[in-house]
């Protein structure tokens, strides 16, 4: 009999002979009491708890080192009295352990030791009897919120040449978790310890899901540059890679891209994205520039253009979604974003495009936290889909759910949601971040973490540029990891 049997069997809230029932801790929330009205993290953690499992949790304070959960309509309650200040502080370097849950009979949903951020060394067993129900002595909690608000990266110092902060920086890259769903690992382990406590209970059922993106950087190879760009990219095309016809193709595609991408621009890769999506019961979402505060690394094509207007009516009519790549600077600059959300929203309407949430990622990954944040909300975005690293794959939220935004400055919640990315195709391939290039190796970084999503009936999100499926082994490798 394993160490869950013993705590279901013995503290069961069910039990007449339960030395547990009758002993509440604290003052609970009045039930008039709006969940608004109550500490905004603690509500903002509810909400996230009832997304998960679909259950009324209730969360009060019982003294700055406990934080107590109870189940409306149940007797009982689960205490949280290991709780770390540091995941709600700036600058606090954190110290990691590992739990083996199956040790303690518990699942883990990798079958590996969790990772424990903030623990330096946590108690064995975890999860113990205590007055009213369960003590766990450690901050499932806490780092939900450290995790998910991106807490770490508030003020951070060490930023990349785009002024990004680096998977390298991170507490998950320097302790080697960057490849796991900690959040979602720990969180499964919660449910079992719900269940424990409240054993009539039925958890939220979650189902694995693929979402693929596009951030459409360069829409076209020849079809929208300059006579300078344009000859400069025919010549390196015909020198650097081997292929003389871009002499005859360029000025033959830009002088033809008035109402439509050229079928024959390598980079229209658009309708073989849909394809290969609509064949896997998949949706795209293209992400569109839409303004120029960086000429040299942002977009030389117009929204406005009738072949990018053709080219949403295409996407549109095909059921994809249409989203915004807001442009290089924008992510520190809230009214700028502002515009150019309205501006694709403004050309869409005139093109008839209606869609129920409009969302994007920013242009380089760029985020500075929370003031991008606060930037897509003021923005009437619905939700990003930036918050994922440039240099590794991974896990830079924790988690591979959706999850409500907030600003862990201001202290509030925020009208967004995140969609952590897990994975985009240059992290993987490029020589400038891990360097796999196109076999079996890349192919399996990304299997790995595609598994683990699925581990934990969460959502792979992946990014892959229509401009990088130019070659048979790009595409080889696209579609291998839609079909794994």
């Amino acid at each position: 009999m394993n160490d869950m049997t013993v705590l279901h069997d013995r503290y069961s809230p069910g039990r007449d002979d339960s030395p547990l029932i009758g002993a509440p801790l604290g003052v609970a929330r009045r039930a008039d009491e709006p969940v608004a009205d109550s500490e905004p993290v603690l509500a903002w953690l509810e909400q996230v708890l009832h997304e998960r499992y679909g259950l009324a949790l209730q969360l009060r304070r019982d003294g700055p080192e406990r934080l107590i959960m109870t189940l409306e309509g149940a007797p009982g309650q689960l205490a949280f009295d290991s709780l770390q200040p540091g995941f709600y502080l700036t600058g606090v370097d954190l110290p990691h352990d590992l739990w083996d849950a199956a040790a303690e009979g518990f699942t883990a949903p990798l079958e590996l030791p969790l990772p424990a951020p903030g623990a330096a060394r946590l108690p064995r067993p975890l999860v113990t009897p205590a007055p009213g129900g369960l003590a766990i002595h450690y901050d499932i909690l806490g780092l939900t919120y450290w995790m998910l608000t991106r807490q770490e990266e508030v003020d951070a110092q060490a930023l990349d040449r785009h002024c990004r902060f680096p998977a390298s920086a991170s507490h998950a890259g320097r302790h080697g978790y960057l490849d796991r769903p900690v959040v979602d690992e720990w969180l499964m382990v919660l449910g079992q310890i719900i269940q424990c406590q409240w054993p009539h209970v039925t958890l939220r059922q979650h189902r694995f899901l693929m979402r693929p993106s596009h951030d459409v950087d360069r829409p076209s190879r020849y079809g929208f540059a300059r006579d300078v760009k344009l000859a400069r990219v025919m010549l390196g095309d015909a020198l650097r890679h081997g292929r003389p016809q871009a002499l005859l193709l360029g000025p033959w595609v830009r002088m033809t891209t008035r109402r439509r991408l050229h079928p024959l621009d390598p980079l229209n890769t658009f309708d073989w994205l849909m394809n290969a999506s609509e064949r896997h019961g998949l949706t795209s979402a293209f992400y569109f520039i839409c303004g120029r505060t960086d000429p040299r690394k942002d977009a030389d094509y117009e929204p406005e253009h009738p072949a990018i207007r053709e080219l949403l009516r295409r996407i549109h009519a095909r059921d994809h979604e249409i989203g915004l790549h807001p442009s290089y600077h924008t992510f520190r600059n809230p009214k700028e974003l502002a515009n150019e959300a309205d501006r694709l929203r403004r050309v869409c309407a005139e093109e008839g495009i209606e869609q129920a949430e409009w969302g994007g990622r920013m242009h380089y990954l760029r985020w500075q936290m929370p003031l991008t944040l606060q930037g897509c909300s003021q923005a009437g975005m619905d939700y990003d889909s930036t918050l994922g690293y440039a240099e590794a794959p991974g896990f830079r939220c924790g988690t591979c759910f959706d999850y409500p935004a907030f600003d862990p400055v201001k202290g509030e919640p925020l009208p967004l949601r995140i969609r952590p990315l897990i994975a985009m195709e240059a992290s993987v391939i490029s020589p400038l971040y891990l360097g796999l290039g196109l076999g079996d190796e890349a192919f399996e970084r990304f299997a790995l973490l595609k598994q683990r999503c699925r581990a934990v009936s969460g959502t792979f999100s992946l990014l892959w540029h229509n401009s990088e499926l130019t070659t048979p082994a790009q595409r080889a490798l696209y579609e291998r990891v839609l079909e794994q």
